[in-house]
């Protein structure tokens, strides 16, 4: 995957000031079943279903077969809830998709998906050209510019509230999508399948618990403090990790931390990424040979690993979605033992 697909998602994740980092916890107002005034009504497998958006009302007259999507993060919400959407984003720009969505792929029969260019944005002719039955953008941040031009093609199922782009958490933009779908059961399947796969990690790991850490990004223009105190519990949290005290001095307003302060980084554990590869303020080599940085207990200790960026896992924890847990916590967990045990 080329380092422009591998910076897209975590752009918009780790550079957005409201992203929610939580993989099992809620940030955000939960779209469940409403009253009369708003949100959504059904989702219990019957039709029509009425769901209130940022648009105004969208009305799913007949249980979608033929779903459209426009973002990677609604993709995966259609492959969780077993179905192959009939055109989606090439957000790989033609390179090979995640491994883990690659497996719900091949569990839904292998079908290689059908992708449209969205260099320039969301294709609204190639999306009707599929005559899709519904199109999912609950993960998006163009359905501004988007609604009016896909809600003639077919109903738009979206979020309720625009600041909510930014503050649902997957689990809730899984559920709204499923309502829309007559699919809640699945959802709810999905939901408690991923949280079990995180649990399970945790159990088998319990020198994770009450580990301190620090979670760090280098970004083009500073390295980021990314475990900040306001930061939503993410993975490793749920793991059994803590942040560190010192997490209260940052947020997301405040969290670069110059090369003469990299004593900030101090933890239990230390984990960095570099999602942005030779473009970064510097490079992993350049970073690991800072003589200030070698000096850190952390990394004389050997408490220090690099997740991936390269694999999608860095994006995957910085951008969680409906398929990704299971597969996060296989790659992560050895990762965060090696660090734990100082090896």
């Amino acid at each position: 995957m080329s380092s422009s697909v591998r910076r897209r998602p975590l752009v918009a994740a780790l550079l957005a000031s409201a992203t929610c980092l939580g993989l099992l916890t809620a940030c955000g107002e939960e779209p469940g079943p409403k009253s009369s005034d708003g949100g959504a009504s059904a989702g219990d497998g019957s039709f029509p279903v009425s769901l209130t958006t940022a648009w105004g009302r969208t009305e799913v007259a007949e249980k979608p077969v033929r779903v459209a999507t426009v973002s990677d993060g609604d993709t995966a919400i259609a492959l969780a809830l077993g179905l192959v959407p009939v055109i989606t984003p090439d957000v790989e720009d033609g390179d090979e998709v995640a491994e883990y969505k690659q497996r719900a792929i091949d569990g839904l029969g292998g079908k290689k998906l059908t992708t449209y260019d969205d260099t320039d944005g969301t294709d609204y002719e190639a999306i009707a050209a599929e005559e899709p039955d519904v199109i999912l953008g609950m993960n998006t941040w163009d359905m501004d510019t988007d609604h009016a031009k896909l809600s003639p093609i077919a109903p738009v199922v979206t979020f309720a509230d625009k600041k909510q782009a930014d503050t649902l958490t997957w689990q809730e933009r899984l559920k709204t999508a499923a309502k829309a779908l007559g699919l809640t059961e699945r959802a709810d399947a999905v939901i408690a399948a991923n949280e079990k796969a995180v649990t399970d990690a945790a159990a088998a790991h319990p020198e994770f618990e009450g580990r301190t850490y620090t979670y760090s990004v280098v970004h083009p223009e500073q390295i980021t403090y990314m475990s900040y105190a306001d930061q939503d519990p993410g993975v490793f949290e749920a793991l059994g990790l803590r942040k560190h005290p010192r997490a209260k001095d940052y947020s997301a307003e405040k969290n670069g931390v110059s090369l003469e302060n990299l004593d900030e980084l101090e933890s239990d554990v230390l984990l960095m990424t570099y999602p942005f590869g030779d473009e970064g303020l510097l490079s992993a080599s350049e970073l690991e040979s800072n003589k200030l940085f070698q000096s850190l207990d952390v990394v004389r200790k050997k408490h220090f690993a690099v997740v991936p960026s390269d694999n999608t896992l860095a994006s995957a924890i910085a951008y969680p979605d409906a398929l990704s847990a299971p597969w996060v916590v296989e790659n992560l967990t050895p990762i965060l033992a090696k660090a734990v045990a100082g090896k």
